[in-house]
């Protein structure tokens, strides 16, 4: 099929030379042209390859704007950590988890007392690890949670990666425990609490073994 479509596109270039009218002083060029790309085929390609669809390498994962805006309440917005969690947004984005994850180990290691860094280390590297608490995320998390025991970052985003492991038992306490640490009045405390309970109501309707 490959030559057939070369003698085709060669049929329809010298085709458009004579409807066009063009001087025969271009046909020379034009059949070195074809002539140069009929030697690059036969030297590269290959006929008998049998056509499939392109395929993107790009996979675009979109982030819940939701998402943001409670882990922007929680963090804070313009800080030189954070700067750290858009860049590994980016990444996300984009499908490559581990990239997102290599982001905020960069960042950790410039700001170790970050526990803002140390807990979104722990959510890139169970995203990277097929979306389960591996043994280094959780240490991230624990790290992060010495860093920051009244906190419930921490607590609430090790409890979001046991639910996307479908771990909803497990994720339990450490919501219940973020939310006890969320003091009244401040915008994630109702977020969090939302959530809490529709944990629960899944919990008690008997759905998870």
């Amino acid at each position: 099929m490959g030559w057939i479509a070369l003698a085709l596109l060669a049929a329809a270039a010298f085709g458009a030379l004579v409807w066009l009218r063009l001087p025969r002083l271009l046909w020379s060029l034009a059949g070195a042209a074809l002539c140069l790309g009929a030697a690059g085929y036969a030297w590269q390609g290959y006929p008998s390859l049998p056509s499939s669809p392109a395929q993107s390498a790009l996979t675009m994962a979109p982030i819940d704007p939701e998402a943001i805006a409670l882990r922007d309440s929680l963090f804070g917005r313009y800080s030189a950590d954070t700067a750290y969690l858009v860049a590994a947004d980016a990444m996300t984005r984009s499908g490559d988890d581990g990239a997102a994850a290599r982001v905020i180990l960069g960042g950790v290691s410039k700001y170790p007392q970050s526990f803002t860094l140390w807990t979104w280390l722990g959510t890139t590297l169970a995203a990277d690890a097929a979306g389960q608490v591996s043994p280094p995320a959780l240490l991230a998390f624990r790290r992060a949670a010495q860093l920051a025991p009244e906190h419930p970052a921490p607590p609430f985003y090790l409890g979001m990666a046991y639910i996307r492991a479908s771990q909803f038992r497990e994720a339990r306490p450490y919501w219940a425990r973020a939310l006890a640490l969320s003091p009244d009045g401040t915008t994630y405390r109702k977020e969090i609490a939302v959530r809490l309970q529709l944990l629960d109501r899944l919990l008690a309707s008997g759905a998870i073994p």
